[in-house]
């Protein structure tokens, strides 16, 4: 059992506690926002993560996980520290590297022991350099101490998931005593262990995520063309995917990328590229078709509908993606606005978003479930890929329509079977 601590009690931080909590290790968690400590100590969560407040709560009743707001205690207890906090993305497109800053000055002034210093959240390269600096300039009791980079590959939905069976782990290091400290921790999920440099261990988790966006762009792309030369991209997609080259993950044309990590880390590796002097066009590209295609999911409702102004338009789906209840970056937020700037009434629903849309969005009525939404609206909508919505009673959708137009962004119907039912349908690229 070793004693961790985790800085910041967001999806990254939370998600890394209790899983290593779950790993049999004693972890305490700290964040600034006393508020939200004390709902943590209630054993509320302060987001949707499947499985997530089950472990939670599981290792808080153990002893196991607990909850801080003073960082002191986390550095005189803990002998690896993880820095989870938020790295925002400037307008210019970098990443805010504030708070990890902050982070760093406040964990060299509270060591009185050597400690192990993670960078867990998303960074750009040479982060670890200035961690290093940082912390080297604020070391008032002059103790050894390692920096490593740790970078994290969960996906929003399946992040328990991922952390207890990943495809790899990534330690950037300096030291070998750091590194047998970091191998001896992930020890217990007998994962693929890449050991390198810092520097290559930062680029890792950019080159990964951009890599992600650009291959769903690339087969946002292929459904355009498809449309225009009557092909299905989901039979593309699916010949495509047989090549063990390629694999068939992540080919699944739609509305696009959105979310806190792929938007922010394409943007933040075009601005990291350019610090290294190379000017990253592909990405740029990424981010053009990306754009895109919520603008063309605005035309197929036009395409079906003639006018927007005064039309009711239901939203199937908020969140970014499924099994979460993230709206940041969400597809639906451009989508919506847009409707809105042509005159559209929006209904919507999500089974588990709607609260933090409300956040986001004005005159909006929000339904039970899909069918309140479909409730006299000229045109459904399919947003997010949810599971309840695949399957939908679609007679009874029919008929509660005012005019049997679905918009399926996210190609979870046959269309062969939606044409039978008398539904006026178009999915992307098909």
């Amino acid at each position: 059992m070793k004693n961790i601590g985790i800085i910041g009690s967001g999806h990254v931080g939370l998600v890394t506690g209790a899983c290593l909590a779950e790993l049999d290790n004693k972890v305490i968690i700290m964040d600034d926002d006393v508020k939200k400590i004390g709902s943590l100590r209630m054993g509320v969560i302060p987001f949707y993560e499947l499985g997530l407040a089950e472990m939670v709560h599981r290792n808080t009743d153990s002893g196991k996980l607990s909850f801080t707001t003073s960082i002191k205690e986390v550095v005189k207890q803990a002998e690896i520290i993880f820095i989870c906090v938020g790295t925002p993305q400037k307008p210019n497109g970098e990443a805010d590297l504030t708070a990890v800053e902050a982070v760093s000055q406040r964990v060299a002034k509270a060591m009185n022991n050597y400690r192990v210093i993670v960078e867990k959240s998303t960074v750009p390269v040479k982060t670890g350099n200035w961690i290093k600096r940082t912390v080297e300039l604020n070391n008032t009791n002059n103790v050894d101490f390692d920096v490593v980079s740790n970078p994290e590959f969960l996906r929003e939905g399946k992040a328990i998931h991922d952390f207890m069976h990943p495809d790899r782990i990534v330690i950037g290091v300096e030291s070998e005593r750091a590194a047998n400290i970091m191998l001896r921790l992930y020890n217990p999920l007998k994962a693929p262990t890449i050991v390198t440099n810092i520097e290559t261990a930062e680029l890792i988790k950019h080159a990964s995520n951009a890599f992600l966006a650009l291959k769903i762009s690339y087969i946002n792309a292929i459904a355009n063309i498809c449309e225009n030369v009557g092909a299905d991209v989901t039979k593309v997609a699916e010949g495509m995917g047989c090549d063990k080259r390629i694999g068939r993950e992540f080919l699944d044309a739609g509305i696009g990328y959105g979310g806190y990590c792929l938007p922010k880390d394409a943007a933040a590796f075009i601005r990291i590229a350019e610090e290294a002097g190379y000017d990253f066009e592909l990405l740029k590209i990424v981010q053009k078709i990306n754009e895109n295609q919520r603008q063309q999911i605005i035309g197929k409702v036009k395409n079906a509908l003639w006018n927007l102004n005064n039309k009711t338009i239901g939203i199937l789906g908020l969140s970014f993606k499924p099994d979460t209840d993230d709206m940041r970056e969400a597809p639906s937020i451009d989508i919506i606005k847009k409707l809105q700037e042509e005159g559209a009434r929006i209904k919507a629903y999500d089974p588990k978003a709607m609260e933090n849309a409300k956040a986001i969005f004005e005159d909006i009525e929000y339904g039970k479930d899909a069918y309140e939404v479909a409730v006299e609206s000229d045109a459904l909508i399919i947003v997010t890929e949810w599971d309840e919505f695949t399957n939908l009673d679609l007679a009874k959708i029919k008929k509660l329509l005012r005019q049997s137009v679905i918009i399926d962004g996210r190609n979870i119907f046959d269309p062969a079977e939606m044409s039978r039912l008398g539904f006026i349908y178009e999915g992307v690229g098909r």
